[in-house]
């Protein structure tokens, strides 16, 4: 019988895979796309979907793909991996070494394994529905700072915060007031493992793909975090909107966007 941990196994092969093609061409020359006016497609990208895919449906054919860069068929699997090859395209285009892998597993729509690696630092987060969370291994917990003035936060803002109004620009400077300092690093799966890992006490950002949270909310959630909607309703991958935390700061942090929003947060 194949457990969730024999799935995890394979997705950490696959971006165990995929990492060691992209540190070998990291700060080199590369082919690059635009996607939109900010947004980056490398060859890189392409060539880390195709070995991570590659591997996964070699060992489990006919499970279902959603990933960044490619369009792939409909699947009536129960078993779905939604994959983003390159989370941090712009830092990997420049050379910046802020970037991984991140591979999630659902079935029937619940996410039951996630892999997250960063090849730079060598460090492999990992996460199975009720088996924790985990980092080269050893177990993770999230922080036990309780208050948001003590808290360091992480966040993003979208490709097109030049041109629509829903940028977190607002957000950013209502918390940059209140905690006691923000991280815009630029790939929101190493975010969230992050807060799983305790060095982040929370993050939140906005226009988020599946692929950017998929992994890095059950690794939340194992290690004892809490994961929702700005709004604090149950997270939905396809809504875009992530509040994640350690739990005991969520509730302000709910609060802090749902006054911006309001148009008291500054």
């Amino acid at each position: 019988m194949t457990t969730y941990t024999d799935y995890q196994q394979e997705a950490v092969a696959a971006a165990r895979i995929a990492g060691r093609y992209q540190q070998s061409r990291f700060a080199s020359s590369l082919a690059i796309e635009m996607k939109g006016e900010k947004d980056l497609v490398t060859e890189v990208d392409k060539e880390s979907e195709r070995l991570i895919v590659e591997h996964l449906l070699s060992r489990f054919p006919g499970h279902g793909i959603v990933a960044e860069e490619g369009q792939y068929p409909h699947s009536d699997s129960p078993f779905r991996w939604i994959i983003d090859p390159v989370d941090g395209t712009t830092n990997y285009a420049h050379g910046y070494p802020w970037f991984c892998s991140s591979i999630g597993l659902e079935l029937e729509g619940e996410l039951v394994a996630g892999v997250i690696y960063n090849p730079v630092y060598d460090e492999l987060f990992t996460a199975t529905k009720g088996g924790g969370a985990w980092l080269n291994g050893s177990r993770l917990s999230v922080s036990s700072r309780a208050s948001l003035k003590n808290s360091l936060l992480g966040t993003g803002f979208p490709y097109d915060c030049a041109t629509d109004p829903a940028n977190n620009f607002d957000n950013f400077i209502a918390f940059q007031k209140k905690a006691r300092g923000i991280r815009r690093a630029g790939a929101a799966a190493l975010d969230l493992a992050y807060v799983s890992a305790g060095r982040l006490d929370g993050f939140w950002e906005l226009k988020l793909k599946p692929w950017d949270m998929a992994a890095g909310v059950l690794m939340v959630q194992e290690a004892g975090g809490m994961v929702t909607a700005f709004d604090g309703s149950p997270c939905d991958l396809f809504n875009g909107c992530i509040v994640a935390s350690n739990g005991l700061i969520h509730d302000e942090m709910v609060g802090m966007l749902a006054a911006v929003a309001g148009g008291a947060g500054q």
